[in-house]
């Protein structure tokens, strides 16, 4: 991976990753340069307004990803009857767990861009 795209550091307003989400999507779906299909990650919560997924580091997702990166990503509602929307979203952090319950994982903290309506 890319040392710039790793942050070594978390930022300040970032904790580990909790659930339920305060937000109303529960996972993401969304494919990168490199990998062959669309992938699906459950949302997790980092902070008020942060939202992150986790990714295993064995996962080629990983490599293809970089902070500051954009794109439109596919957001699953829990409501069985909401149909999924296409939002903008950055690449916010991506750091790597090497403790804890998420230990062998990427947190990538993503940030939805401009209206979602």
């Amino acid at each position: 991976m890319n040392e710039k795209a790793l942050s070594t550091q978390r930022q300040e307003t970032c904790t580990r990753p909790e659930y339920p989400l305060d937000q109303p999507y529960c996972s993401v779906e969304f494919a990168v340069d490199g990998a062959d299909h669309l992938r699906q990650f459950r949302l997790w919560n980092m902070a008020p307004e942060v939202m992150c997924v986790l990714i295993k580091e064995t996962s080629e997702v990983v490599e293809c990803l970089k902070v500051g990166d954009t794109m439109k990503m596919k957001y699953y509602s829990e409501e069985p009857l909401r149909p999924p929307q296409y939002l903008e979203t950055e690449i916010r952090e991506i750091t790597k767990e090497d403790r804890g319950r998420f230990r062998g994982h990427y947190v990538v903290g993503l940030s939805i861009l401009g209206d979602r309506n």
